[in-house]
């Protein structure tokens, strides 16, 4: 039983070396004990730890037992001797193991808590550098429909003034067609008055002709 109990002692001290130190087997081992810790995991592994315990408490009181024997004045013989070395070598053995098992329990705990923090950390990251990215391009869009809207507003205030002209040259263009129907028509109402005219100097001329025509038939 020594034995086992030095080749797990062993086999724990080199765990713990694997897991505090960055290898390419460190990964491998937390992907192991992440299968062990599921399903019926740990209550296989608190058994055994339970068992571990038992059998120490069990070389715990057999050292006990013997102790009481040597101080009731009774000397111990070489077979106590021998005995009470080895339930103190097995009880030593077996509260190391317990003790280095729950440091890699903790270790792995603590590395796997470590992992999900950095993840954590690094999605935020991502985040924030998405919000920043985003934040730049809507500031650059926002500059450039801002100089868009200037653009617009300078396109509308010439459009303005070209309307403003075009009113005041509409209505320039409106006094002169009305300068030039005023004129119109009195050209209109000195020709009818030419003609008036003209249609009297007629009729005078005809009444003159036919007035030596009356006198010669007389």
């Amino acid at each position: 039983m020594i034995h086992l109990l030095y080749s797990v002692l062993f086999a724990e001290m080199a765990l713990i070396l694997l897991l505090l130190f960055k290898t390419p087997l460190r990964k491998l081992i937390i992907l192991t004990f992440d299968r062990i810790k599921r399903g019926r995991g740990p209550v296989v592994v608190k058994t055994i730890g339970a068992t571990v315990f038992v059998v120490l408490m069990s070389s715990v009181y057999s050292l006990l037992s013997i102790q009481r024997r040597s101080e009731d004045g009774a000397a111990l013989n070489p077979t106590d001797q021998v005995l009470a070395s080895k339930h103190m070598l097995e009880a030593s053995l077996m509260g190391f193991v317990l003790f280095l098992s729950l440091m890699i329990d903790r270790l792995h705990h603590y590395i796997r808590e470590l992992r999900l923090l950095r993840k954590t950390m690094e999605t935020a990251k991502k985040q924030n550098r998405g919000f920043e990215d985003g934040k730049n391009t809507s500031g650059e869009e926002v500059k450039a429909l801002v100089e868009e809207i200037a653009a617009l507003k300078s396109k509308i205030g010439k459009l303005e003034s070209e309307s403003e002209s075009k009113g005041k040259e509409l209505k320039g263009a409106r006094a002169e067609t009305e300068a030039l129907r005023k004129q119109a028509d009195g050209f209109l109402m000195e020709y009818d008055r030419l003609l008036e005219d003209n249609q009297n100097l007629r009729n005078q001329l005809e009444s003159i002709d036919q007035s030596p025509e009356a006198k010669k038939s007389m």
